[in-house]
């Protein structure tokens, strides 16, 4: 039996939303005008060279999630809008929620509800630019701030639900 390749997963099918809201009234929208929304873990290590062996061992501690994201600014797009306002402002500890969701992993049982991941995430932007002629671009970092909560996503109800607190599907 010949070993397959398996279906190549293409980048529409991660999607990724932003709450834009507030606590008491969340706003969560899809990034749609982005046309790089990446994922760097970061593994932070720490290295160690036992007295009982030859070599050393590295060890992963932990994980410093960054995403790095590149859009185009549109003025009645909520996210943009909302992330250019903390640039300009020069806005410092102001966190949302996104959400990662895998619409290739669906949630058996559960219409529209995918496996996801939902991360707290402040703002580092480096560039609102654009050259003349051209769409105004937002460049920078939404870096991770504790650690990420599986669970599943309604794409249509655009809820998170921690897998903790899933109810299993009828």
């Amino acid at each position: 039996m010949a070993d397959t390749k398996g279906t190549p997963i293409f980048r529409n099918m991660l999607a990724d939303y932003l709450d834009v809201g507030t606590e008491a009234t969340p706003d969560i929208r899809l990034m749609n005008v982005f046309e790089t929304v990446d994922e760097s873990p970061n593994a932070q290590t720490v290295d160690k060279h036992y007295v009982s062996d030859k070599s050393a061992s590295t060890i992963t501690t932990g994980y410093q999630p960054q995403f790095p994201i590149t859009g185009d600014r549109y003025k009645d797009n909520a996210v943009t809008d909302y992330i250019t306002k903390i640039a300009e402002e020069q806005l410092l500890g102001v966190q949302a929620s996104f959400y990662r969701v895998n619409l290739f992993r669906p949630i058996e049982g559960k219409q529209n509800t995918y496996y996801a991941r939902k991360f707290t995430v402040e703002f580092a932007i480096d560039t609102l630019g654009g050259a003349g002629g051209e769409i105004a671009t937002i460049e920078g970092n939404m870096n991770a701030q504790g650690d990420v909560i599986i669970g599943e996503f309604n794409t249509q109800t655009k809820l998170f639900t921690a897998a903790a607190d899933a109810t299993p599907a009828p």
